[in-house]
């Protein structure tokens, strides 16, 4: 049974979004606090949690922090009332895999909530399918229809770390601190140099997806056949 945690202090709107993800046939427990948040996480263990900013106590930013180091697998999606792209970019610097401002559609909530499920289960696989297209880590090489392309293996690693979470958009930051790790003393820039090659080795051979620069953002994989 899949468990979602929604953390807001306004009740009425922990009750709205729970409303809406139990028609779907999810579990939903609640928290009105970050601080109350860690501490249900430590009993009851979700799948995926929704997360406010402003809030008493421990806000949606220190919280989002405290998941990201304690819960890395653990799908985030914040919802909030700022949506200056300033905020949005803090979100994502701090781990957040979504971000949906105030006044939200209920609708449009859900089907994001069941996109990040579908992104961290396609993770948890080991192998990747963009069409004709197939991603293995495991062999750690890429096979299109009958051919097989062995990368460079920080270029698969980026490859593979994209399109495991479709439509996500990541940092230049978070590239680095994933791929190359965080004690890696080069220049953000390379992050760039690996997703030009990237773009240069697949656009010629396939339209299955492509790699997407998020001006002011980072990069995401955007899957043309879904």
């Amino acid at each position: 049974m899949t468990r979602i945690m929604v953390v807001d202090d306004d009740a009425d709107i922990r009750e709205l979004i729970r409303v809406y993800l139990v028609r779907e046939g999810l579990t939903v427990v609640q928290a009105s606090n970050g601080q109350e948040a860690l501490s249900m996480l430590e009993i009851t263990p979700a799948d995926l949690v929704v997360l406010d900013v402003m809030m008493p106590l421990m806000d949606g930013w220190d919280l989002c922090r405290e998941l990201r180091a304690q819960y890395d697998d653990l799908p985030l999606l914040m919802v909030t009332a700022k949506s200056e792209s300033i905020h949005k970019v803090k979100g994502f610097q701090l781990g957040t895999d979504d971000y949906l401002v105030k006044p939200f559609d209920p609708v449009e909530l859900v089907m994001r909530v069941k996109a990040l499920l579908k992104r961290y289960r396609i993770n948890a696989a080991q192998t990747i399918t963009l069409g004709n297209v197939i991603i293995d880590h495991t062999a750690f090489e890429v096979r299109l229809q009958d051919q097989r392309l062995a990368l460079p293996l920080k270029e698969f690693e980026l490859l593979y770390k994209l399109a495991s979470y479709p439509a996500q958009i990541f940092t230049r930051a978070q590239l680095i601190e994933q791929i190359w790790g965080i004690d890696y003393e080069g220049d953000d820039r390379t992050v760039d140099v690996h997703i030009k090659r990237l773009r240069e080795r697949f656009e010629p051979l396939t339209e299955e997806f492509r790699i997407a620069t998020i001006r002011g953002l980072g990069y995401r994989l955007e899957v043309k056949h879904d």
